[in-house]
């Protein structure tokens, strides 16, 4: 990363946002990177004389912020009570299997896929449900997921 280029996207976005609203800027700062950087976040927490603990605390509190390089393409799996009912747990796995990804390794090395284990994605009545980027795939099975990763690929 180049800190030149990073200091101007974090005015721009500081600029965009304001400088009252943290979580809409680490919104914006995610949106941009795909993920929080650890030098960008030390770059905001200059910029708007904020202790870089109290945007860490924010940045570990949310689960929708990630300060590790994230894919492309964003599985998220439901697993909360609904779906988990419906082996919404076999979804996951068959994810991790199709895109080859260890217990440990939720991203793929070539940065197109993360998968991740949602609690809830508010839509239970389609149980089980894969949302992956901003498309929501509902009554969802193992031969329709690998169907579906397909398109992404």
């Amino acid at each position: 990363m180049n800190s030149v280029s990073d200091e101007k996207i974090v005015d721009k976005i500081i600029k965009k946002v304001g400088g009252s609203s943290l979580i809409a800027i680490l919104q914006e700062l995610q949106f941009h990177y795909n993920y929080l950087p650890e030098q960008v976040l030390g770059l905001l927490s200059k910029k708007l004389e904020v202790p870089l603990s109290k945007i860490f605390s924010l940045t570990t509190f949310y689960q929708s912020f990630s300060l590790k390089p994230r894919g492309k393409n964003l599985v998220k799996v439901c697993l909360g009570t609904a779906c988990h009912v419906k082996s919404g747990d076999n979804l996951l796995e068959k994810a991790k299997r199709d895109l080859n990804l260890s217990d440990e390794d939720m991203t793929t090395k070539d940065l197109g896929f993360t998968v991740e284990k949602v609690r809830c994605l508010g839509c239970c009545s389609l149980a089980p449900v894969v949302l992956i980027n901003k498309d929501t795939y509902g009554s969802m099975t193992q031969e329709k997921m690998s169907k579906v990763l397909k398109k992404y690929i």
